[in-house]
């Protein structure tokens, strides 16, 4: 069969669901299987965690309300080089994948990327910045500072950079992520800059900033699950890290806190490959993972918080609290701005692996 003929016949389908999608969106329970038991849709996730929790919240309910089967499989950590090959080979291995904001852009400026037909009157309660013509962020995860409770009580524990930098007065090992990314902004924050005055980094304050802390870290860490391990252990008593890093320490039953001030988050969405064969199917299925009762189910696997802050009506107070995007924890954080990184970053990455060797 042609993908010509295949896009004829998908969207005389969606034709007959479209209607019914719109109303899954608003009470997803209502919504009857139609008759696309043959159908399929393919996603692409980061696997681990998400799986099972893109599964209950998207995967089966979605499949629930279509008939369409949806089969997950794992994404490359940088998918965009995969997703450029599908596109200019047309040879289509997936119909939707999980894209960074650093990946949206790479690919949106190559024009990879299908529009996905979606405004914020079809998603009311979506965040800010979570919603493009080419994607839709569905989770946003954090990098936060986190330290040992037994090494710090609570009136006396560090609350922002400022307090990672003063040795003095928080005395302690201490451990940075060995990145210019995010480490540029908490050297910033650490000087004095205002969290909404960040963006374009003062470059040369930066490193004027991160000099005054070289030499007491103890550790650069390059990988997710060497964070975990350096706080859980102990061997730092303060880090830099992602939040469901720290937070899956916590639940470990280490004694460890996460400070949300003066966080740094970011978001993942979906985006769907240009040409694709199946484009009318994943823009029905990206417009439903935009529902907030969706949205909060995978909050039980990951702790990420939702794009659609209305997912918070369904989401348990105490489970809340651990994520990004509650309203008591986003307020005191920013978006890590990835237009000034994606400008900088070659330049970034370089003069900062030269400043860690010298």
């Amino acid at each position: 069969m042609t993908n010509d003929r295949r896009v004829m016949i998908d969207r005389r389908k969606l034709l007959k669901i479209g209607g019914g999608l719109g109303v899954a969106l608003a009470a997803p329970t209502i919504l009857t299987r139609t008759a696309w038991a043959n159908e399929q849709l393919t996603v692409a996730d980061p696997g681990g965690p998400y799986s099972p929790g893109y599964r209950k919240a998207f995967y089966d309910p979605f499949e629930k309300a279509t008939g369409i089967k949806v089969i997950n499989v794992a994404r490359d950590a940088e998918p965009t080089a995969q997703f450029r090959a599908m596109v200019e080979t047309k040879s289509y291995s997936w119909d939707v994948c999980t894209l960074t904001l650093s990946a949206r852009d790479i690919l949106e400026k190559r024009d990879l990327l299908e529009p996905i037909n979606l405004t914020d009157a079809d998603a009311p309660g979506l965040m800010p910045d979570a919603l493009t013509p080419v994607w839709l962020g569905i989770d946003v995860y954090s990098t936060i500072m986190a330290y040992r409770t037994d090494k710090f009580d609570a009136a006396k524990a560090p609350t922002t950079w400022a307090d990672f930098w003063n040795v003095e007065k928080f005395p302690g090992r201490r451990a940075l992520r060995k990145n210019p990314i995010d480490t540029l902004e908490q050297a910033l924050l650490a000087d004095g800059v205002p969290l909404d005055k960040l963006y374009p980094l003062d470059v040369e304050r930066a490193y004027a900033s991160l000099e005054k802390i070289k030499p007491h870290v103890d550790v650069w860490w390059t990988g997710g699950a060497q964070s975990s391990q350096l706080i859980q252990s102990g061997e730092v008593d303060m880090i830099a890290l992602w939040n469901a890093r720290a937070q899956a320490v916590i639940d470990g039953g280490a004694p460890v806190k996460i400070v949300w001030n003066q966080g740094l988050f970011s978001i993942e969405g979906w985006g769907i490959p240009k040409g694709s064969p199946r484009a009318e199917i994943a823009r029905q299925f990206v417009k439903f993972c935009a529902d907030p009762k969706q949205q909060a189910l995978f909050t039980e696997f990951l702790a990420y918080g939702p794009t659609n802050l209305k997912a918070y009506e369904s989401i348990p107070a105490q489970r809340a609290e651990t994520l990004p995007t509650s309203d008591a924890n986003l307020k005191l954080m920013t978006i890590a701005r990835e237009d000034w990184w994606s400008a900088n970053r070659s330049d970034m990455a370089e003069r900062f692996n030269a400043w860690i060797l010298g």
